[in-house]
């Protein structure tokens, strides 16, 4: 196929995820012809507590439901799972968002209770198995000092919930110096970050120099509740597109309209 006819050809695309993550998109994103630009806002680094890991690990012969946050919790949080036992079988699985789910699918798990359209904790709680969840025991895995909306909702319902914190997000060390060059040279056309945590991290740490050039980029974000952030009004304008895959033909909408 001639490179002008693939659908991002010749958008520059800054990627944020941690470093692997990162990478398998910008393989995607240059296989649709974007030129991406790798950049870690957020590293993701052992929990600072293992032994209440461990704890509320302990929890999971009587669980009735985990449900995962991340495909950082579906990897951190099942390898330490499986290193106590193997899974029990009357605990169910649920995912926040696609990509969670499909981790959870590559991993052995058949039936994963997701929700097929928005990926965010508000759709999942939309979902049926999470209403009548009264006298049912649930462990959420995810990071630490995530939001607490999915517990408190659960709760309100009746469940009893506890976390098992399997990893913790960190502002990695990153040099903006070849990014800002490539900014300056017009190459740089949107910014794509999965969550307000990061957001705050790229901003913090591309500097006064990276900050005043929001203003003539797109942010791209998986859901409203990073759009709504303070930060994101910095960008020229924000564009809400399903994370992996699904940002190509979102982001080929972009091109088409600049």
């Amino acid at each position: 196929m001639n490179a002008q006819a693939l659908p991002l050809a010749g958008l520059g695309i800054v990627i944020t995820r941690p470093r692997a993550a990162a990478e398998a998109l910008a393989a995607t994103l240059a296989a649709a012809g974007a030129r991406p630009f790798v950049f870690p806002a957020l590293a993701i680094e052992p929990p600072t507590g293992p032994a209440a890991m461990d704890a509320s690990l302990a929890r999971l012969g009587q669980c009735d439901l985990a449900i995962f946050v991340s495909a950082n919790a579906v990897e951190h949080g099942l390898a330490a799972a499986r290193r106590q036992g193997p899974w029990p079988s009357q605990a169910r699985v649920a995912a926040v968002g696609e990509a969670t789910a499909q981790a959870l699918r590559n991993s052995g798990f058949g039936d994963v209770i997701s929700p097929a359209g928005r990926h965010d904790s508000e759709s999942l709680l939309a979902l049926d198995p999470l209403k009548a969840v009264g006298g049912r025991k649930i462990l959420i895995f995810r990071g630490e000092n995530g939001r607490e909306l999915i517990r408190e909702t659960l709760e309100s319902r009746g469940a009893s919930v506890a976390y098992v914190e399997c990893y913790r997000r960190v502002r990695p060390a990153g040099d903006p110096a070849p990014l800002l060059g490539a900014w300056a040279r017009g190459q740089v056309h949107a910014v794509s970050v999965l969550s307000a945590e990061t957001l705050e991290n790229f901003v913090a740490m591309i500097g006064a120099e990276g900050e005043s050039r929001l203003g003539r980029t797109v942010l791209v974000v998986p859901h409203e509740a990073v759009a709504s952030r303070p930060l994101a009004r910095r960008f020229a304008r924000v564009l809400v597109a399903p994370p992996g895959e699904g940002m190509v033909p979102a982001l080929a909408g972009l091109r088409a309209a600049s």
